[in-house]
């Protein structure tokens, strides 16, 4: 995990800049403890929550440190910026810090310490902006606390309706209204926000790469081409609760049986497509350990290279489900939550940031940075309907990620604080 670091101020204080290496070193360093669970290890930075309101502090107190303009948009995205907010045209790096259950500690955080760390280096170096710069955290990346991922991101872009949000509810029933009404923001103004996405000409977000493609091929940073076709899907299986100890085998109507043989069935199904699904949440009715279940909901995801694959994915999951049901005298209910199709990045954005990565040595022998595709999604491909995006990545040698084995080294971390400085001086610097 990345250590070490600097001691001085935030550039543009008065003290003197300090190079993006040794500013992330000290803002990792300060954001590491936040969230993060003792007996896990994991993160718990769950959308609306104390661990949040800690992360939101420390976007600030960054961006306030460097004297740039904070602001938090109706959604309760965090912006700090560099230049007029309102003349147009704006390059804008940034990612999320919330996280999954029990995460990692790269991802998100990484692509939003990176950013102030890139804004730090380009200060050092010197350059002068000629577009504004804004670094940003959108809120609820990972959908944690209420199911739906990218929830600030898509009602930014109006992917995601005001009613639809409202009705959002976690897990102890909290409505979204409520969860940010406790942490003093207003519900009633969240909503698209065409105007602040018009003014943006182009957002770049680094990532952690969730994947082992940079280890293989021995690179510390590539550039993304396109994002993978992904959805999640809530089954709901249910049958009759009763006695554990008393009701005959031949007698039970287990829903927990039919869930399980769907489990298998999506390994099938998403091993002859070339394709991934996953169960990885499930919710049990009574839920007693000597007591029959009368409700099982799993929620599926699933993601593939393509939009054929993915369908041929989740209907032979569904088939298999209700044949499997009908059998047992199941009855089930499959609900799409939420789904992003394919997104490819604007390719002319993707090329310029290979041009600029080739032309100053990202790789110090003028090779080609790689290109290679994701089955994650990212604040990136939301956003991407209605702006040009593009995304970095940097090296995961283990692959391993949701998890808190993820780990990107120093040296990596440092090479994409260089490579996203590059590309914001090739975007917005004469």
């Amino acid at each position: 995990m990345p250590s070490g670091g600097g001691t001085g101020t935030g550039a543009g204080t008065g003290a003197g800049p300090r190079s993006g290496a040794s500013s992330f070193q000290e803002m990792w360093r300060e954001l590491l403890p936040v969230g993060r669970d003792r007996d896990s290890g994991g993160y718990r930075r769950y959308a609306w929550t104390g661990a949040d309101a800690d992360c939101r502090a420390w976007f600030r107190a960054q961006a306030e440190a460097r004297g740039l303009a904070y602001e938090v948009d109706r959604n309760g995205n965090q912006w700090a910026w560099l230049g007029d907010p309102l003349a147009g045209d704006a390059v804008v790096a940034g990612s999320h810090l919330d996280s999954v259950p029990d995460g990692g500690a790269f991802d998100g955080p990484l692509g939003v310490v990176s950013s102030f760390a890139a804004l730090d280096e380009l200060r050092n170096r010197g350059v002068e902006f000629v577009r504004p710069l804004a670094i940003s955290n959108f809120g609820d990346e990972e959908g944690a606390r209420f199911g739906l991922a990218c929830v600030g991101s898509r009602l930014a872009a109006g992917q995601l309706t005001t009613e639809a949000a409202h009705r959002l509810r976690d897990g102890d029933g909290v409505t979204l209204p409520q969860a940010m009404e406790a942490a003093g923001y207003d519900p009633d103004a969240i909503g698209p926000d065409p105007e602040r996405l018009a003014r943006i000409g182009a957002f770049v977000e680094l990532h952690v790469e969730q994947g082992r493609a940079l280890d293989l091929t021995g690179d510390p940073v590539g550039i993304a081409s396109a994002i993978w076709p992904h959805g999640r899907w809530r089954f709901d299986f249910r049958g009759e609760a009763n006695h554990a100890g008393t009701t005959r085998l031949a007698d039970r109507r287990d829903p927990m049986l039919t869930y399980a043989e769907t489990v298998l069935a999506a390994r099938r199904e998403a091993e002859l497509a070339g394709a991934v699904a996953t169960f990885g949440k499930i919710s049990v009715e009574p839920n007693g350990v000597n007591a029959i279940p009368s409700l099982v909901r799993g929620w599926l995801d699933s993601r593939a290279a393509d939009q054929a694959a993915l369908d041929t994915v989740v209907t032979g999951i569904e088939r298999a489900a209700r044949e499997h049901a009908e059998r047992a005298g199941i009855d089930l209910d499959v609900v799409r939550e939420s789904f992003t199709p394919v997104v490819e990045f604007e390719h002319a954005l993707r090329d310029e940031l290979g041009r600029i990565l080739k032309g100053r040595g990202g790789h110090g022998d003028g090779r080609p940075v790689p290109v290679l595709g994701t089955g994650a999604g990212h604040d990136a491909g939301i956003l991407s309907a209605s702006v040009p995006t593009a995304m970095l990545f940097v090296r995961n040698p283990t692959g391993v990620s949701h998890s808190p084995a993820e780990h990107a080294a120093e040296d990596d971390c440092a090479a994409g604080v260089v490579a996203l400085a590059d590309v914001l001086e090739g975007l917005a610097c004469s």
